[in-house]
C-alpha cells in the first residue's frame, strides 16, 4: 500500500468520524435542546489550533532543510580539503610520483567542477568518470612504497585523506535528492491553504487594517514555503556557490 493511499484513507477516516459524531449528536439532541449561549467560539479555537500546529510543522521543516543544507556544504568542504591535503603531502615523494598524484587530483577536481556538478544537479547522480578518477588517485598513492620515515608518515596520512574524500563524495551523491519527500510538501501546501482559509472563516471585514494583516500573513507563509523550497535541494539552489571549496583550494585548476 502506497503512502499516498494511506494518507488519503487516514484523512478521509478522520473527517468521516468527526462529521458523523457531530451529525449524530445534533440529531439526538435536536435544535430545540441545543444551548449555544454557553458554547465557546469554536471557529476561533480551531483557527488558533490550526495556526499553532502549522507553525510547528513549518518550523520543523525549516530546521530540517537548513540542517541538510549545512551538512551538504560541509561534505564539499571535507572532500576538497582532503584532496588538497593529498596534493600537499605528496611533496615528500619523488618528483615523478608526486606529479602523477597531483595530476590525478587536478583531473578529478576539474571533472567534478566542470562536468560532474551539472550532471549531479540535473540527473541526481554522480558520474562513472568521477569514480574512475578518484580510484586513480588512490591507486597512485597506495602503489608507491615509502623509502624514508618522512614518506611513511606522509603515506598513511594520504591514505586517510583519500578515504575521507571518498566518504565525502559518497555523502555528496546521497545529498543530491530533495530533503523533504512529496508527502511532506503536500502537507505543507494543504496546511498553508487551510491556515489562510481559516482567516476568512473569521469573517474579516474589508477595513484597510484587516486586509493588510491578512495580506501580510499570507505573504509570510508564502515566504517561508519559498525558503523551504530553496534549501530543499542545497546543491541546486541552497548554496550561492556549491563548489566554492574547490575553487578556493584549487584556483589553478578551476580558474577560481
Amino acid at each position: 500500500m502506497s503512502e499516498w493511499l494511506v494518507l488519503a484513507l487516514a484523512m478521509t477516516a478522520s473527517c468521516a468520524v468527526v462529521l458523523s459524531v457531530a451529525l449524530l449528536r445534533q440529531r439526538r439532541l435536536g435544535d430545540a435542546e441545543e444551548d449555544t449561549s454557553q458554547t465557546p467560539d469554536v471557529i476561533e479555537y480551531i483557527t488558533m489550533m490550526i495556526g499553532v500546529v502549522y507553525a510547528i510543522v513549518l518550523g520543523l521543516a525549516i530546521a530540517g532543510v537548513w540542517e541538510e543544507r549545512n551538512a551538504a556544504e560541509d561534505l564539499v568542504v571535507r572532500e576538497a580539503q582532503a584532496l588538497h591535503e593529498v596534493s600537499a603531502r605528496a611533496e615528500v615523494y619523488p618528483a615523478q610520483v608526486r606529479e602523477d598524484i597531483r595530476g590525478d587530483v587536478d583531473r578529478y577536481v576539474e571533472h567534478v567542477v566542470d562536468t560532474e556538478w551539472s550532471r549531479m544537479v540535473e540527473d541526481g547522480e554522480l558520474t562513472a568518470r568521477g569514480d574512475e578518477l578518484i580510484t586513480a588517485v588512490r591507486s597512485h598513492v597506495s602503489g608507491f612504497e615509502p623509502r624514508t620515515t618522512l614518506q611513511s608518515h606522509a603515506y598513511q596520512g594520504m591514505v586517510d585523506q583519500i578515504t575521507a574524500a571518498e566518504q565525502a563524495r559518497i555523502g555528496r551523491g546521497q545529498s543530491v535528492e530533495p530533503t523533504l519527500p512529496a508527502v511532506v510538501w503536500f502537507g505543507l501546501v494543504v496546511g498553508a491553504v487551510v491556515t489562510v482559509g481559516m482567516v476568512f472563516a473569521l469573517q474579516i471585514r474589508r477595513s484597510a487594517r484587516e486586509l493588510v494583516l491578512a495580506g501580510l500573513f499570507s505573504a509570510l507563509i508564502a515566504f517561508l514555503l519559498f525558503l523551504i523550497w530553496v534549501f530543499d535541494e542545497p546543491y541546486a539552489r541552497g548554496l550561492a556557490d556549491p563548489a566554492e571549496a574547490f575553487h578556493t583550494l584549487f584556483p589553478d585548476v578551476t580558474g577560481g
